[in-house]
């Protein structure tokens, strides 16, 4: 049986001047502009045929903070699809906290890179369909990496990053996918800071280079500009699902849109 490949929206959570939490939208994880209320939102996709929905607090672990579990509990009443919440998760407590707020499955950057036993306690205490590990990847064009893949005739490798792309860490991409999966992941969330935001293709080697190295489900992330770049990361990196904002929250496509545009293309999708 032929697995559908999933659309997912999502929205980067923030507090705004008074406090009050708020959509932002970036490039390159930076110049955020105030999109829209996350329970709005929310509601909205619930409305238009996403698969899943994900709700990152953008800030939480560059602030120290825990995730705005209130709005976690708002957005779960408004959608009867899959949650994923994710910003400021370190602890298995966090973890119940979060899925007691309403969400399906977490996910964890920062968290798990500097505790990986995170990732093996959150899997056998509440299960590997809950734990998703998320990687911010930037590329680096140095000779610190493990692994190195060609682009544009040059040689990179992919750098995992935390606290919301603001500290490198010096650890490869592909040797954290690995280790994460063996400690139970039950799906990775591979998120482009390069192509953040640049509307102009998801990061295809980056995408690649996970799906290869990996059997665990992989959430391709960032760059999205229309259908045929979710097409291209279906087709060309074997992504199990397409994550995208800006093109959803502005209108520029809908999610039937994208999901026709690729069911004529022979992509299984949900219709």
């Amino acid at each position: 049986m032929t697995l559908t490949k999933r659309i997912i929206p999502c929205i980067d959570v923030d507090l705004d001047e008074d406090g009050n939490p708020a959509v932002y939208t970036g490039v390159h994880f930076e110049d955020l502009k105030y999109t829209g209320d996350p329970v709005e939102m929310a509601r909205a996709y619930n409305e238009l045929g996403a698969d899943e929905f994900v709700f990152l607090d953008i800030t939480a672990s560059a602030e120290g903070r825990e995730t705005m579990l209130d709005v976690v509990e708002q957005v779960a009443d408004e959608v009867f699809i899959p949650l994923t919440v994710g910003g400021g998760i370190r602890t298995t407590d966090d973890i119940k906290e979060t899925l007691r707020a309403g969400a399906d499955k977490v996910s964890i950057t920062t968290g798990a890179l500097e505790r990986p036993e995170l990732v093996n306690e959150g899997a056998k205490a509440f299960g590997s369909q809950c734990i998703v590990i998320s990687v911010d990847a930037r590329r680096r064009y140095d000779e610190q990496g493990e692994n190195y893949v060609e682009i544009d005739g040059e040689s990179c490798w992919f750098e995992c990053t935390k606290k919301g792309g603001r500290e490198g860490t010096g650890i490869d991409v592909l040797e954290w996918a690995t280790e994460a999966e063996s400690r139970g992941a039950g799906e990775l969330f591979v998120n482009s800071i390069d192509k953040d935001g640049t509307k102009d293709g998801y990061d295809i080697p980056l995408t690649t280079a996970v799906t290869e190295a990996v059997d665990t489900p992989v959430i391709a992330s960032s760059g999205c500009g229309g259908p045929e770049d979710m097409y291209e990361v279906f087709t060309e990196a074997d992504a199990d699902a397409g994550l995208a904002a800006s093109i959803f929250h502005f209108d520029e496509h809908s999610i039937e849109d994208v999901k026709q545009y690729l069911d004529e293309r022979d992509v299984p999708v949900r219709l």
